[in-house]
């Protein structure tokens, strides 16, 4: 499918789509539009919930867009239903992709960043709220959210990871720096940080744990490693390493960090 799958009234319908829904649709497309018109509408009029809604319900395309030149511009909503490839800086204020969203300088944005695929990028990665991808999240530098970080893969950054609320990925956290969130931290496999690892609430890992620094979560809550390895594994998979043996640790088999200065 391509951006230029019509899109009508009745197919909205069909799609549950709410009765305001409906009207802004009609009052924009008396005669119907093609899909990615449709999105590129939602993001000129600061409507991202009405895309966002879209691009759940309708799905991806196979078509990419290259922006070449740096992007900087607080007002302005990029809604792409296929996969989008910056080959500068951009700094806006939500950016939603139904593939991926890849970036050869950094991806800033005031609001939320959203692929159904992957995100990734040559330097940082900031949002005032949420990060979300459907596959992994990957930047030279740091991810920084206001809200939650979330991926189905794996979540990596060269510099640190910190979220105001929950960073979760279903595969492995890794940061050449810390890794900070004010909710919980969650993996599916392995936890990895060049210095500490902070939450708000507690630590689970599918695999072992590993910090420079410290392991440490909220007040009276609990770090669990080895939560997706077999018993008669965990002595070679569920490794817990930092300069201290962490607080309330429930799981995992606990080394202490060698070679410490």
């Amino acid at each position: 499918m391509n951006g230029t799958f019509k899109i009508t009234l009745a197919y909205l319908k069909e799609l549950g789509a709410c009765r305001e829904g409906q009207r802004e649709f009609q009052r924009a497309f008396p005669d119907g539009g093609e899909y990615q018109e449709v999105l590129d509408r939602c993001a000129e009029e600061d409507r991202v919930d009405l895309g966002r809604w879209l691009l759940e319900h309708v799905g991806p395309t196979e078509d990419v867009r290259v922006y070449e030149e740096a992007i900087d511009d607080a007002d302005k909503n990029i809604i792409f239903a296929g996969g989008l490839d910056f080959r500068a800086e951009v700094k806006i204020r939500s950016l939603l992709s139904g593939c991926g969203i890849k970036a050869g300088d950094g991806i800033k944005a005031g609001c939320g960043i959203q692929a159904g695929w992957g995100i990734e990028a040559g330097w940082g990665i900031e949002a005032g709220w949420g990060i979300e991808a459907g596959r992994g999240i990957k930047a030279g530098w740091g991810i920084e959210a206001g809200c939650g970080i979330q991926a189905g893969w794996g979540i990596e950054a060269g510099w640190g990871i910190e979220a105001g609320r929950g960073i979760k990925a279903g595969w492995g956290i890794k940061a050449g720096c810390g890794i900070q969130a004010g909710w919980g931290i969650e993996a599916g496999w392995g936890i990895e940080a060049g210095r500490g690892i902070q939450a708000g609430w507690g630590i689970k890992a599918g695999c072992g744990i590993q910090a420079g620094w410290g392991i440490e979560a909220g007040d009276d809550f609990c770090i669990f490693a080895g939560l997706n390895v077999r018993k008669s594994d965990q002595e070679h998979h569920a490794i817990v390493t930092a300069n201290a043996k962490p607080e309330n640790l429930m799981s995992g088999c606990w080394r202490p960090k060698e070679n410490m200065t």
